[in-house]
This record gives structure tokens, C-alpha cells and sequence, in this order.
């Protein structure tokens, strides 16, 4: 009896991963824009990077956001929080609008299917126009994380890279940032 249980619900719990399986993109159809969530969209519009700089952050070139935030940590001098803040700013009038952008180029590009006017003319033009917002945002968020670290010393981003988690103190001690 035990072993037909099991057996039972072996069966039960393969069908359901199967299931889950094939049905990946359930509920998703209720989203304005099916290719974007709404915590996707809300970073889009606030200018969040969303990953966008994982090569500069990744690589000791911190974002001026994270600077700001860990600022008393790192020891920041008021100079520094003045040049640090102005680059945030600035890199929230960039990119603010072009987030806002990329999110009504994938609605309209979403309403061209939903009312099924698409044409491979159309889809081709739209697919360009997105590409090339996401590049200008990307690039944006990318040469902000660059411009951060020139204001930071050794230390600081050897501080910063221990805070974020992404190498151990020992293990730094080797690791030269270049700028």
C-alpha cells in the first residue's frame, strides 16, 4: 500500500512540475505591457538601473546611487557628496525620460499585436527604435558608474566593493582598480 502511495504521489507531483513547466508565461497575458512587469516598468520610469551597469559595478566602478546610500560608510568628504550627487542628478535627468520612453516604445510595440495591425515593417521599425533606447540607457546608466569612481580614492572603493558584497577583505588586498 505504502509503495502505491508513493507511486500515486510521485505522479501528482511530476504532473504539477510538468505543468508549471509548460505553462511559464500563465497570468502574464493580464499585464498592460507583456513584456515588462510592473516593478520593471516602475524602475524604467524612476531611472533605476535594473542591471543595466552590471559591467561597471561588477567590476569597481560604483554607481552613484550606491555611494550615496553607503555614503557615511565609505567615509565620503562633503566635496565628494556635492560632486557625487550632482552626477545622481544628472544621471536622473537622463535617464528618467529615456526610461519613460522604452516603456511607451513597449506599448506601443504591444499594441501593435494586441490589435493585430503588426506587419513585418512595422515590427522591424519598432524593434529598432526600442533597441536603441535601451543602448542610450544603458549607456547612460554605464558612463555614470564610470564618472563615480573617478571621485573616489583606493580605500573607498575597496570599501565600497567589501559593503556590496562582492569580494572578501583578505581577499582584495590583490585587486587594482584601474581609472
Amino acid at each position: 500500500m505504502r509503495r502505491l502511495l508513493l507511486a500515486a504521489s510521485l505522479v501528482l507531483t511530476c504532473s504539477a512540475a510538468s505543468a508549471q513547466s509548460s505553462q511559464p508565461y500563465a497570468g502574464l497575458e493580464q499585464r498592460p505591457i507583456k513584456a515588462l512587469s510592473q516593478q520593471q516598468v516602475d524602475d524604467l520610469r524612476a531611472g533605476r538601473g535594473m542591471g543595466l551597469a552590471l559591467a561597471a559595478e561588477l567590476n569597481g566602478y560604483p554607481g552613484p546611487s550606491h555611494v550615496l546610500e553607503l555614503g557615511d560608510r565609505l567615509d565620503l568628504t562633503p566635496d565628494q557628496r556635492v560632486q557625487v550627487q550632482r552626477l545622481f542628478d544628472a544621471m536622473k535627468q537622463e535617464t528618467v525620460p529615456l526610461g519613460n520612453k522604452l516603456v511607451e516604445q513597449e506599448r506601443a510595440l504591444e499594441d501593435l499585436f494586441s490589435s493585430r495591425v503588426v506587419t513585418s515593417e512595422s515590427l522591424k521599425a519598432s524593434i529598432a527604435a526600442i533597441s536603441e533606447t535601451q543602448g542610450r540607457l544603458r549607456e547612460s546608466h554605464l558612463k555614470y558608474h564610470l564618472s563615480t569612481a573617478a571621485f573616489l580614492d583606493q580605500s573607498q572603493m575597496q570599501r565600497y566593493a567589501e559593503l556590496r558584497g562582492y569580494q572578501n577583505p583578505d581577499r582584495a588586498s590583490g585587486h587594482k582598480h584601474h581609472h
